[in-house]
């Protein structure tokens, strides 16, 4: 099954980062993000990747093209040009990286990369979100249901600290939980190839007529990933998933 990862956006809100690198190749523990997505994909045996790409999408395909050279120690010989790695990385992924416009919308990224889907179920995820989703749970889901679309629906996580109070005393204290307001949408799609006939064109944005029009006709249904979720939009939350990194607390590793 093909993974489409959406990593085409300007990532505006992350403007300090992203004005010289597209938000997907922001870097977590010396890593992109778009690395660590891959990773949540790759450790469950879902490593077939296509990436879409649009702003500053050449720094993607470089990424990629060198990284076995980048993470691999080399023996290079001057006198004949050969270069011998001496620890090849051991993933078995394969990554297409495709160029899908600077302004192309999400619905018509996944739209353009339809021939590489090879007709068959697909998933597709954002660039910048990570999680602890159990994906081959939320493959069975959708196998289960039958219909065209199944998205991840997630709480979104608490911008501050959240108080149990008894009285005037606090009984219980966290920062910074999951919300218990409602779900939201946190990507990690698994679709139908006729979704594709909700998809008209490069203007087509995901989010907004498709899946509204897939919900309308009964043909979305909604996995509950009740663990850890969060994107990365904002410096703020950059900063998080670095410390969550760095302190070996970061559940999707």
């Amino acid at each position: 099954m093909k993974v489409i990862i959406l990593a085409g956006g300007q990532g505006t809100r992350l403007a300090e980062e992203t004005e010289t690198c597209p938000k997907p190749m922001v870097e977590i523990g010396g890593r992109p993000i778009l690395w660590h997505v891959m990773s949540i994909y790759g450790r469950h045996g879902y490593s077939d990747f296509l990436v879409a790409c649009g702003y500053r999408g050449q720094m993607i395909k470089e990424y990629f093209n060198n990284y076995v050279m980048r993470v691999s120690d080399s023996l290079i010989n001057f006198q004949d040009g050969s270069t011998r790695l001496l620890n090849p990385i051991q993933l078995d992924w394969t990554v297409g990286i495709f160029d899908t416009g600077v302004t192309t919308m999400t619905g018509g990224r996944i739209l353009r990369l339809r021939p590489w889907t090879n007709e068959l179920s697909f998933m597709v995820t954002y660039g910048d979100g990570v999680g602890d989703i159990d994906i081959p749970a939320l493959v069975d889901f959708h196998t289960s249901h039958g219909k065209l679309a199944t998205v991840t629906a997630v709480r979104p996580p608490s911008r501050f600290g959240a108080l149990a109070l008894n009285g005037d005393a606090v009984s219980e204290f966290s920062e910074k939980p999951q919300s218990e307001a409602g779900w939201i949408n946190g990507g990690f799609f698994v679709f139908e190839q006729d979704v594709f006939d909700y998809l008209e064109d490069d203007n087509s944005i995901l989010e907004r007529g498709p899946l509204e029009r897939l919900a309308q006709d009964g043909q979305l249904m909604a996995y509950r990933h009740r663990g850890f979720w969060q994107c990365m939009d904002t410096l703020r939350d950059k900063q998080l998933l670095e410390t969550l990194w760095q302190t070996g607390k970061a559940p999707w590793k």
